[in-house]
């Protein structure tokens, strides 16, 4: 596939997964604070696709933690169908859709990290990346915490939706471990894949 039709079909997914999410969601408030991770990452890639494109990998994985936030969005983390009817099959004492968007959170921005690390020659392949990486996405879902609990205290019940806690009282600390597996698990699995497309930058 061609640089222009991967663009293409990438904008194609994004906007109509946008307009889904925004038809009629569980709470207007909720899908706002969601969704707008998603549309300050698309713009964030609009402004560097010329001047600092980043490799496919890193583009297919931001697609794919948008479509999360997204879906999050329409139904409220806590609300997502699918995952009631999983936690019916399992037994589970919660809608579980959360512990996807945060091992999102660790999956998708330990790549984002190492690949600025390596472009940027913060440091050399191996073991520092795989560690500042999981460092990186550590620090960010501990700071996107601080977040949830900022918007809960400046909008009152408004952000409860938002915040996700369902009643548990480890939630944020489990939130953080969930990101710290997908970051563990990203660099893993998909490391030298990265790698490879990597190569030909770093020349």
């Amino acid at each position: 596939m061609s640089h222009s039709l991967y663009r293409l079909a990438w904008v194609a997914t994004f906007s109509l997964v946008l307009f889904w999410s925004a038809i009629d969601p569980k709470d207007g408030f909720t899908w706002f604070l969601e969704v707008l991770p998603a549309l300050l990452g698309a713009l964030i890639l609009l402004a560097t696709l010329k001047r600092w494109p980043l490799t496919p990998l890193a583009y297919q994985l931001v697609l794919l933690h948008s479509v999360i936030l997204m879906v999050g969005g329409h139904y409220t983390y806590a609300e997502v169908p699918l995952f009631d009817t999983l936690a019916e099959w399992f037994d589970w004492q919660r809608n579980n859709y959360d512990k996807v968007g945060h091992l999102a959170q660790g999956f998708i921005p330990a790549i984002l990290a190492r690949e600025v690390f390596l472009r940027n020659r913060v440091v050399r392949p191996g073991g520092w990346t795989f560690f500042l990486s999981l460092c990186f996405c550590l620090a960010f879902s501990a700071f996107y915490e601080l977040i949830e609990w900022w918007v809960a205290i400046g909008t009152g019940e408004g952000a409860e939706a938002f915040l996700g806690t369902q009643g548990y009282v480890w939630d944020t600390q489990s939130d953080m471990m969930w990101a710290m597996i997908g970051a563990i698990l990203s660099q893993l699995l998909l490391g030298r894949r990265h790698d490879r497309q990597l190569r030909p930058l770093l020349s």
